[in-house]
Formats: C-alpha cells, structure tokens, sequence
C-alpha cells in the first residue's frame, strides 16, 4: 500500500474517535515487529524515529529500510521524524522521507517555542508535511527517559493552547496532562477536565507523550476525551529486553540468533494490544480510503550546453548536487550524461521533491535561484523539463 498523508488519517482518527499509534523504531527488529502486528490488526500505522534515539541507530542508514517497510506494507503507514531539536533536523528527517515532523520546543517559554515553531510549520508545509506542536512539558522520571527528559512536568494551559495553535498554524497538538516519558512511577494523575477542554476548543487532532505504563482505563478515558495519536516506546523497549533476558536465562552457551530468538515477535505483540487497546483495529481499509497516497514527484530536465568548451559541465553538475541536495523536500539530486554520443540531449538532472508542493517551493527557493540563474541557464539554453508522478 501507498504511503499516505498523516493529516489525512489522524483527522479520520479525530472523527472516529480513536487513537493512531506512532510506534517507535530503533532498529530492524522494531521496524518488523511493528509492521507485523499493524497488519495482523489491519489497523493503520505511524512509524515513527526519534532524534533523542539517534546515539542507537544511523538515521540516514535505516531511514530507507523503513521507507521501503512503509510502501510493502499492507495497511497504511506514515513516517514521523519525532522530537527534533532544530529547523535543520526536520528538514533533514523530511529529506530522508518523514512525512510528519516534530520539533520538540516544549522547554522553551510560550513566546519562544512559538516563533520558532512557526518556522518550523512555514517550512515543513511548503514540503507538504504535517506538523506536530508540543505545549506544556512532559519529562521523564528515571533511567533513560530522565535523561532525556530533564525537569519539572509542566501542563498545557487551555490558553495558550489557543493561541499556540492559531499562531503556528500546526497540524496537531501534543499536550501535558500529567504523563510522563518512560517508565511511571505509582499512579499517574491525569486532567481529563483539561484534556476535554482543550479538545473542545481546538480543531486539531491531539496527542499524548509519555503513554507507556497507562492502564487501560485510562487510555480508554484519554482517547474518549480527544487523543488521537498515542506515542509508544518504553513498553515496546521493555518487551523487548524482557524476551532477552530469558533467552539469555535459558542459555549458558549461545550465539546472537539464541539471543534475539523472538524479540520481534515480542515487539509485535505489544503493538498488536495497544491498537486493539486505542481502537485503530480494523480500520487500515477505510482509512486508505480517506487519505491522499503520498507520492513523491520526479523533476526531469535533459538539456545541452551551448558552449562546450567554455564550462566545466561535470563541475557544475557537483555543484548542483551539493546546493540543490540541502533545500527542504528534495529527497534526492542525480545528474547524468548520455550514453549514446549522438543523442539530441547530452545531459540530464533528475531531481526528487517529496511532495507536488514542492515543485513550487524548490523553484522559489533562493538557492535555487541563485544556482539556476548563475551557473545554469547562462550555458543551457536548449532544454526541455518536466514534472512527474509514478
């Protein structure tokens, strides 16, 4: 199945009443024990890859293996780049193929991590990719998520939930109503009266952070007064580590394969209970139904240059790789030369935007601009372009 627009299906969720899990990966066990249980559920799915477990995994390394998990998938799947730190590695993560970005500014105060998750908005949406604001702060209580999560919980204020979203013009709110990142401590308290009253006054999907750990009254009671999206990480960890340990247990002597002998499975069956658990079960159909396929577009120029011996063509063209490779939504830059030395056209660019809103972005983009109008067109006056899909 096509990847498709997260908007589309977090809004399918809103309107349903149930949650999307955003499920996240670290490594190729997660990614298959996730995909295995969304298509046992039939239920759709968000992949999502966090910048704080960037010291686990090469993000541009396994980011194409959960790009092509993604299109063989036979439930519909989006690709979230989750708490990014800057403009910069969200335009990264929308380059290597996320389709939704957060840029985590929950640390900052409301007048700052507004503006500047405004840029993030203005930048992700000329690419064509949803944007999730956090407001308020959720932070961690031990081990791995304390440290990644230092400070003080901080809830989101109805408020400045108001004004959070009409200045940024985010697609999707992640809120603080009293979770925590990682592994809980004793009972959590949660404001379903804050919660409710957020839901009531905004018209965006919202999230929780920090869910593992929740009963599953509580998710119930969450979902029902507006959760949409349900990020899941600590318990798929735990799953995980629990099955090694008994491998190891059951084992004096072994290899890796003994040691890792169904951990995706494990991973798999957590998966599987949270989406029967939040309601997204049985609703891949209906939901593909709703979404627009995310399809990228390919940019095609084949050209000549008009004076052969007076430009360095091959010297241009890695200019032009470098320059247009870094502009927000282009996913990837070839340049080539004809095979056949009486072709019409001697040279090519093939240039991949990830989204069609790119199209007109890239063009207005001032590196482009400048490239296309300096060192381009002055030599290639006989040239053909074409924007396409597949």
């Amino acid at each position: 199945m096509p990847i498709v627009d997260m908007k589309d299906m977090l809004g399918h969720a809103r309107e349903h009443g149930y949650a999307v899990g955003a499920f996240e990966v670290v490594s190729l066990d997660f990614l298959e024990g996730i995909v295995q249980a969304a298509e046992r559920a039939r239920a759709p799915l968000i992949l999502s890859l966090a910048e704080t477990h960037f010291p686990y995994f090469d993000f541009d390394l396994l980011m194409p293996a959960v790009e092509e998990a993604a299109m063989r998938a036979q439930v519909p799947v989006a690709i979230h780049f989750d708490h990014g730190t800057s403009v910069e590695s969200a335009i990264r993560g929308i380059n290597r193929g996320c389709n939704g970005v957060l840029v985590d500014l929950s640390h900052l105060d409301f007048s700052e991590n507004t503006r500047r998750t405004r840029e993030v908005v203005e930048t992700a949406h000329a690419c064509g990719v949803a944007v999730e604001g956090e407001l308020g702060y959720v932070p961690g209580v031990e081990g791995e998520g304390a440290e990644t999560f230092p400070g003080e919980l901080s809830h989101t204020s109805l408020a400045e939930a108001k004004a959070y979203v009409e200045r940024t013009g985010i697609d999707f709110l992640a809120v603080s109503i009293g979770t925590v990142h990682g592994r809980m401590k004793g009972k959590p308290r949660l404001d379903y009266a804050r919660l409710k009253q957020i839901r009531d006054a905004l018209d965006v999907p919202l999230v929780i952070h920090g869910g593992s750990g929740l009963s599953d009254d509580q998710y119930r009671r969450l979902i029902a007064n507006g959760i949409t999206k349900i990020n899941c990480y600590s318990a798929l960890a735990d799953a995980a580590a629990n099955r090694l340990r008994q491998n190891l247990a059951r084992q004096k002597k072994g290899s890796w394969p003994g040691a890792v002998n169904g951990v995706r499975e494990a991973i798999a069956e957590e998966v599987e209970r949270c989406m029967r658990l939040w309601g997204a079960a049985g609703r891949a159909a209906e939901v593909l139904a709703r979404c627009r396929a995310w399809t990228p577009v390919e940019h095609l120029i084949i050209y000549n240059v008009d004076k052969p011996d007076m430009v360095d063509v091959q010297a241009m063209m890695e200019e032009g790789r470098r320059v247009l490779s870094a502009i927000p939504g282009v996913r990837e830059v070839i340049t080539g030369e004809a095979v056949q030395t009486d072709a019409s056209y001697r040279y090519t660019w093939l240039v991949r935007f990830c989204h069609p809103r790119v199209i007109d972005s890239y063009r207005e983009h001032p590196a482009h601009v400048a490239f296309a109008n300096q060192r381009f067109r002055p030599v290639a006056g006989n040239r053909i372009s074409i924007d396409y899909q597949t």
